[in-house]
């Protein structure tokens, strides 16, 4: 607001209404975008929070209002989201033991949330998408340990309903590197991407599943962008040039991005925002502003990871206040183009060509490939191999009564005794 004391009180006041003239018809317009333009958010976390506070029971819960999450269906329709990229995510701690059977139960409570509720609708292709009148969900992996090593695994996860899978989470794989090292699993050197891991990139293009990098080493980052044919995510990341975090994604990066047709999908939590406890509004989109300098503003969207991360910008606590970022960007000049885009368009487009490469690859038979079992192995990874008996005398598990050679030498002494 601009008051200029020395001018009279109707200058003031004329100022004064100038001023918030302004700030209500930036208000108005980003609603009016969001209204023709629904966002399109690539992570949330709803689905861990139903896991940790609910034990996935959803009769124990109002899906329109949950105290324990940053998202429901009321703030939803608040902050105009016409579709959402609901997150299976299960710890690094399942990695080698039963990750894949967490994994189903997270995209079992996803589905039904999903399709259990007459305000939201399950797609699992760009066109259902876009063309949903209710909030479309669709499904990713959060995480390559949720696959074990398997291709099969993953392909059963895409009938299942998955698009998208991250590579890695905060621990490595036996074939990609995580950002994070905070877990000891699968230490190694100049290796960010194994054999199997590519098979794992090809297999994904294939299928027209999302390739997402968000959590992803930098060197498997790279890795991936120069090996897949259809572009990828990152789904919740944002600018390291502005916050210095390593799980957010620096310039030489973004340009391989831009080259490679793919997006970045800004993330809100603060500690990737700010680096720091307390941050707002205008920070983060100072990382939009970044990126859109640097490769332009159809390399980006919204990926706010909320329920995932815990602290978010003043402004922007839950999933009811994207408007007050669109209204900020507003504010910096974006255009009502640069702002659909971001909204949902560049998401659509980047899903539409990774089902194009699919569409390309419909004669390539599905993958046979396998890791080696000295890559992947632990004590939960059966090798496996022909049973051997080692007494022939079993029969389905029961020994005969009396071997025969026993019967031989018994008639022979009962003989000798007559």
């Amino acid at each position: 607001m601009f008051i200029y004391k020395e001018a009279g009180s109707g200058a003031w006041f004329v100022c004064t209404l100038l001023s918030l003239h302004g700030v209500i018809s930036e208000t108005s317009r980003a609603l009016d975008i969001m209204r023709k333009y629904p966002l399109i958010d690539g992570h949330n976390d709803l689905a861990l929070r139903l896991r940790i506070h609910y034990n996935n029971k959803l009769t124990k819960i109002n899906l329109h209002s949950i105290s324990h999450a940053a998202t429901d269906i009321s703030r939803l329709k608040a902050g105009h989201v016409g579709g959402q990229v609901f997150s299976a995510y299960v710890l690094c701690t399942a990695q080698d033991k039963d990750a894949v059977r967490l994994t189903l139960e997270q995209i079992d409570v996803i589905r039904r949330v999903c399709t259990e509720n007459s305000y939201l609708e399950l797609v699992t292709t760009a066109e259902g998408m876009r063309d949903s009148t209710k909030i479309a969900c669709l499904i990713s992996v959060e995480g390559g340990h949720s696959i074990d090593s398997s291709l099969p695994a993953l392909r059963m996860f895409y009938q299942l309903g998955v698009r998208s899978m991250a590579l890695t989470h905060t621990c490595n794989t036996p074939w990609a590197e995580s950002s994070s090292r905070f877990y000891s699993f699968y230490q190694r050197k100049n290796n960010s991407l194994t054999e199997f891991g590519k098979a794992v990139v090809e297999e994904m293009n294939r299928l027209g599943m999302l390739i997402d990098l968000s959590h992803s080493s930098w060197e498997t980052a790279r890795a991936v962008l120069k090996h897949s044919i259809a572009p990828v995510i990152f789904s919740h990341s944002s600018a390291y040039a502005i916050c210095n975090n390593t799980r957010n994604v620096p310039d030489d990066l973004l340009q391989l991005l831009k080259a490679n047709g793919g997006l970045i999908m800004v993330n809100f939590y603060r500690h990737f925002v700010a680096c720091s406890d307390s941050t707002n509004v205008s920070t983060v989109a100072d990382h939009f502003d970044h990126i859109k300098d640097l490769i332009g503003a159809e390399s980006i969207g919204i990926g706010a990871d909320f329920d995932g991360a815990q602290g978010f910008p003043e402004g922007l606590e839950d999933v009811s206040k994207y408007p007050a970022l669109i209204e900020e960007l507003i504010s910096r000049n974006w255009s009502e183009e640069e702002l659909a885009g971001v909204l949902r368009l560049n998401f659509l487009r980047v899903f539409q060509e990774a089902e194009k490469v699919r569409d390309k690859m419909l004669n390539t038979l599905p993958s046979e490939a396998e890791i080696p079992f000295l890559e992947a192995n632990n004590s939960c990874r059966a090798k496996l191999t022909i049973p051997v008996r080692t007494d022939s005398s079993y029969r389905n598990g029961k020994a005969s009564l009396m071997p025969v050679r026993a019967i031989a030498w018994f008639i022979v002494f009962l003989i000798q005794l007559l």
